[in-house]
């Protein structure tokens, strides 16, 4: 009598294809990698795909990515952020939360999926976000208004960590994940307009009488 094939636990698949996926994922990287390395200037090649609702907040960031030598992909919402990515790969993702018709968890959720290697720059301007953040893929969660400086510090440490390191990192369910406050200067300005008083980033502005 010939007996049915073994079949594996379903913990062992899923943890199998949860690998599949990875490697895939690493071999695109090692591809655009690849194709960087004729230029001398690695960041120049580098793709950041920027995702927020507020046209001057797209404008503004977009300058000065490209000043530093980024490609610029711009998307105004989760919908059309999870379309640009369909259509041309992207090294890194910045992504604002709030966002209309699909909202940035929703578009966090499928393009963290579809692209398990993929650096993630969460940008808000709601308070009390860092706990659900730190349970997805992300990597940092930066408050409005943007520390541009530290911004910019950030984005050069994700895209420069060796894809093996963070493969690695991830198959080992390790999280790196960092809340950046907001930028306390510009958030004095903002709140001096309206109050006598300034107030730190940490502590909720009271409503206008």
């Amino acid at each position: 009598m010939q007996r049915a094939p073994r079949q594996a636990p379903a913990g062992t698949a899923t943890a199998d294809r949860k690998r599949v996926d990875l490697d895939h994922a690493l071999k695109l990287r090692h591809t655009r990698c690849q194709s960087d390395a004729n230029d001398f200037d690695h960041s120049v090649n580098k793709k950041i795909l920027l995702v927020d609702d507020e046209r001057s907040i797209r404008d503004a960031l977009s300058k000065v990515l490209r000043a530093e030598g980024y490609a610029i992909v711009l998307a105004e919402n989760g919908q059309a952020a999870i379309e640009k990515h369909a259509t041309e790969p992207v090294d890194l993702l910045l992504l604002d939360i709030g966002l209309p018709v699909k909202d940035g968890w929703t578009a966090l959720a499928w393009l963290s999926a579809v692209d398990r290697l993929l650096p993630v720059i969460l940008i808000t301007g709601r308070w009390k976000q860092a706990e659900r953040a730190a349970a997805t893929r992300a990597d940092v969660l930066m408050e409005k208004p943007l520390d541009v400086p530290l911004l910019l510090q950030i984005i050069h440490e994700l895209l420069h960590e060796p894809a093996e390191v963070r493969a690695r990192r991830i198959e080992n369910g390790e999280s790196n994940f960092r809340q950046m406050p907001c930028d306390s200067q510009a958030f004095r300005e903002r709140v001096q307009r309206g109050y006598a008083t300034p107030y730190p980033c940490d502590k909720p502005v009271p409503t206008l009488p």
